[in-house]
């Protein structure tokens, strides 16, 4: 015992004075509260990092803490069972902490047969490894005499606890049990089969064409191989990529509003909101090399056979303007260049082109609704894409004919009748020639506009702003997506 020790435990008197002399006492003994050992392990830092927080607990003084210094600081045999500290490995045992006459009730009643059972656990189980070394046979009930009574009573009751369990009431838990399992299992095939994931779609073509405008799943499936290396991934992104594309085309073709989306998905607004456009700029950047003008031996090779006996093989696009509705802009000067006269209203207008095949060949940005269709024509970079000899269909308001007559090409646009009497019946002929085959991309333009419905409805002023650091508007993206997307299914030429 260091000399001048007391004991720390509040309202425990013994001290080391009090102690000499005193025959009755000659057994008490004074403890230091352990430290931590950081030197041995993890395992044995964890184990002993958990008995100082015991003892200190148990002792429960304000100036004694886990970290504060304990060099100082003795615990008498007095609080311990057996009279000293167990073993600080054998955290079952009672004694691995203080335990009694604590002077505070937060410590909870030690439980010695907790402790004995396990003691006991361990020597049968030493006795039976002992036993099949000698004769390979198993453990006999005659080592019970060297086990206590409450390892006794432990093993009558897992015997009693084997022999219920083979009876009727536990076969019938099981087959409940089982029964229970099968219905949760068919529940959750239901729940999958309802969820908007990639199981829900595949092989179901109907399903893929209502929520994305595609032909297939095979052609979902080649799309989302397209964009998915580009999507924004991570280990916190709450939506797969194939969630990520399914919000952007259902968006797209269905124009759902974000809240019901969210609610659809389980999401938050701003989550679909931040999804639409990181997956409409990467399809932006993927998608618009799908709108181009193709060669002319490609054109002249599976030219169709009415452009031949009409026009011979030389009919390189047949173009028209189409327009998107928007909000109406606060700036005085925005509302006068949005204004079209045709649709009374605020628009969006662009020049779209298409080959004789039927497939979206060119595209312009977005120009306000006032814009003339000879003004966009002339500054869309149309022209770049006309070679010599090449012809174009046209509507009657497309008055190009010297602006595409300096690239040495042809524009074909319907007769009029203005100043005349009657039209020459070959000019009759030549209109109705005209007026039938433009009218091709009059139903690829209503193809759009009907399979992705965002671009019937009304636009928010937002979108058409420039994007930071482009020159296209946020609409821009969305139209060329749109046409791109038309491309990939087949043609309603």
């Amino acid at each position: 015992m260091a000399p001048g020790a007391s004991c720390c435990v509040v309202n425990c008197t013994n001290a080391s004075h009090n102690w000499k002399g005193q025959k009755k006492n000659e057994s008490l003994r004074f403890f230091r509260i352990p430290k931590v050992k950081t030197r041995e392990g993890e395992h044995v830092k964890a184990v002993t990092e958990r008995r100082r927080r015991s003892w200190v607990a148990a002792i429960r003084r304000t100036n004694i803490t886990f970290e504060h210094s304990s060099d100082g600081l003795r615990v008498c045999s007095r609080h311990f069972h057996k009279g000293e500290p167990a073993y600080e490995m054998a955290e079952t045992d009672p004694d691995w902490a203080p335990s009694l006459h604590l002077g505070h009730e937060e410590i909870k009643q030690t439980n010695l047969g907790r402790h004995e059972r396990q003691k006991g656990r361990s020597l049968r189980k030493h006795a039976s490894l002992q036993q099949n070394e000698v004769d390979g046979s198993s453990t006999t009930l005659q080592d019970s005499d060297c086990l206590s009574d409450g390892v006794e009573e432990e093993l009558l009751h897992e015997q009693s606890v084997q022999v219920d369990f083979t009876s009727e009431p536990i076969t019938a838990l099981n087959d409940e049990v089982n029964c229970l399992r099968e219905e949760n299992q068919s529940l959750k095939e239901l729940l999958d089969a309802k969820q908007m994931n990639q199981k829900a779609f595949e092989g179901n073509d109907d399903m893929v064409k209502y929520y994305t405008g595609l032909p297939s799943f095979a052609m979902l499936t080649v799309l989302l191989g397209i964009v998915q290396p580009h999507l924004p991934q991570g280990n916190r992104r709450v939506l797969s990529p194939f969630n990520m594309l399914l919000i952007t085309l259902m968006r797209l073709r269905l124009n759902l509003p974000v809240q019901h989306i969210a609610y659809m998905f389980g999401l938050h607004r701003s989550t679909v909101t931040n999804t639409f456009v990181e997956t409409m700029n990467v399809l932006y950047e993927r998608l618009v090399g799908l709108i181009h003008w193709p060669d002319r031996q490609s054109l002249h090779d599976s030219m169709p056979h009415e452009f031949i006996e009409a026009f011979g093989r030389n009919v390189a696009v047949i173009i028209d303007c189409f327009e998107i509705f928007i909000e109406k802009p606060s700036n005085c000067r925005a509302r006068s260049e949005t204004w079209s006269n045709y649709k009374h209203n605020h628009t969006m207008k662009y020049l779209i082109g298409i080959t004789p095949q039927g497939v979206i060949s060119f595209l312009s940005k977005g120009w306000g609704g006032k814009a003339s269709d000879k003004m966009i024509t002339e500054n869309s970079g149309f022209l770049n894409h006309l070679l010599p000899g090449d012809k174009v269909l046209a509507d009657r308001g497309f008055d190009i004919e010297e602006i595409v007559g300096l690239a040495c090409a042809e524009v074909k646009i319907p007769a009029f009748t203005r100043g005349k009497c009657q039209m020459h019946s070959q000019d009759i002929e030549q209109t109705r020639k005209i007026a039938h085959l433009r009218i091709h991309v009059e139903r690829v333009i209503g193809n759009v506009v009907m399979k992705y419905t965002i671009l019937s409805s009304t636009i928010p002023i937002n979108l058409i702003l420039p994007c930071e650091g482009e020159d296209v508007t946020f609409l821009d993206k969305i139209v060329v997506v749109c046409c791109a997307l038309t491309n990939m299914c087949p043609s309603v030429v």
